[in-house]
């Protein structure tokens, strides 16, 4: 196809941008697809260009097609300078960090972060000589009493990616930013279709590719945008650890990036809609999902989300482990598995009172967070219903 003017691609509404972002003919060669281009060893027309490497790729390690075309699609959608890509969502919290952070630093970390970011802070960091704070998601501008002199990134999840707490990110980064220090975000459960992280202040935007981007739970890829302040800093730290995300990771975020914004407006109608009928069970305490107008964060989700994905999670009535064990056991529909963002429905149970420091998270009930896949709701909930019937019968 031809390159797209920037009068036209300023025009283009999102679901047509999606469709062509990242197809310039330079990445697909007159291809519909972007073809995953393999290989480390880059060969060069002659002397002078090797040793001066004056050709756009001298090496796998440092960028294909494949990847340029994703990442150039992904800073459009983050609104950011540019994006660099590494082989899970982890990675990118670690890249991004690792780029904001040095020996004697100080770190404030959101109290709700996924935990393995939690474990990447606790050992890790501390044995690299950074210490971290954690602090309530509730916070807010009073993050400012948390922020000490040495204090040079702020690691915000919003929301919760196990207890959906929302935060007030553009509160937290004008303190922040006053202060000297990076921010940075997960922004996994809205992506940068629901939530646009630099407008709202955020330095570096952390998206794992394997949730939403991928669609079908069959890639690794981590994604991190970064603003004018930052990106030059986090390609020199990506580049140098040389860790690139595999060729057909990066084609199939490709593909899946065209059917984004619908899949995850049906995401947002089915886990609204399942959100609601569980609420209404008898077997549940309350709903813990941003979108509901009594979750103590819908405020601040309203004002800067523009929607919710199909990722929350329920705390049930007090009943025994085995009584929560014999419900997941008995679903059909709704796989046990870690991650989300697939077409397949999960669910799994939650305990993440152990490891809470900054505050106290005591639902009151067993918890349980759900994924709402694409199968049919009504479907989804006669599979529920079954897992109710032998939660009851086992209490």
């Amino acid at each position: 196809m031809a390159k797209l003017t920037d009068e036209t691609r300023a025009s283009l509404r999102r679901r047509s941008r999606l469709v062509n972002l990242g197809r310039d003919v330079e990445f697909s060669q007159g291809f519909v697809n972007v073809p995953p281009f393999r290989g480390s060893t880059v060969l060069y027309p002659d002397v002078a260009t090797l040793k001066s490497r004056a050709q756009r790729y001298t090496y796998g390690t440092h960028g294909t097609p494949t990847t340029d075309a994703l990442s150039s699609a992904w800073t459009d959608l983050t609104g950011g300078a540019g994006t660099m890509l590494v082989p899970s969502g982890l990675a990118a919290v670690v890249v991004a960090l690792m780029t904001a952070l040095s020996a004697g630093d100080h770190l404030l970390v959101t109290d709700s972060a996924y935990s393995p970011t939690r474990l990447f802070a606790n050992k890790t960091l501390k044995r690299m000589g950074v210490e971290t704070t954690y602090y309530d998601p509730a916070v807010g501008a009073g993050i400012e009493a948390l922020m000490r002199p040495n204090t040079k990134a702020v690691l915000t999840e919003s929301p919760g990616s196990e207890t959906f707490e929302i935060q007030d990110v553009p509160a937290i980064a004008e303190v922040a930013h006053a202060r000297g220090a990076c921010v940075i975000m997960d922004n996994t459960w809205a992506t940068p279709l629901f939530f646009s992280p630099h407008a709202h202040g955020v330095d570096m935007a952390v998206d794992a590719g394997t949730k939403y981007l991928s669609g079908a739970s069959d890639l690794l890829l981590g994604l991190v945008s970064a603003n004018d302040a930052w990106f030059k800093r986090l390609y020199r730290c990506v580049d140098l650890m040389a860790i690139p995300p595999g060729p057909e990771d990066v084609f199939l975020a490709l593909r899946g990036l065209r059917s984004m914004e619908l899949r995850l407006r049906e995401a947002e109608r089915q886990g609204l809609a399942l959100a609601l009928w569980l609420r209404g069970r008898p077997e549940v305490s309350r709903v813990i999902h941003p979108a509901l107008p009594d979750h103590p964060g819908h405020a601040l989700w309203k004002r800067d989300f523009t929607g919710s994905s199909g990722l929350f999670s329920v705390v049930l009535k007090p009943v025994s482990d085995a009584a929560v064990a014999a419900f997941l056991d008995s679903l059909e529909l709704f796989g046990l598995g870690y991650s989300w963002g697939g077409y397949v429905s999960l669910a799994i149970p939650f305990d993440c009172t152990a490891y809470r420091t900054a505050t106290r998270f005591s639902p009151g009930g067993p918890t349980v967070r759900f994924n709402v896949g694409l199968e049919d709701i009504e479907d989804l909930k006669a599979d529920l219903d079954r897992g109710f019937a032998r939660l009851r019968a086992t209490a």
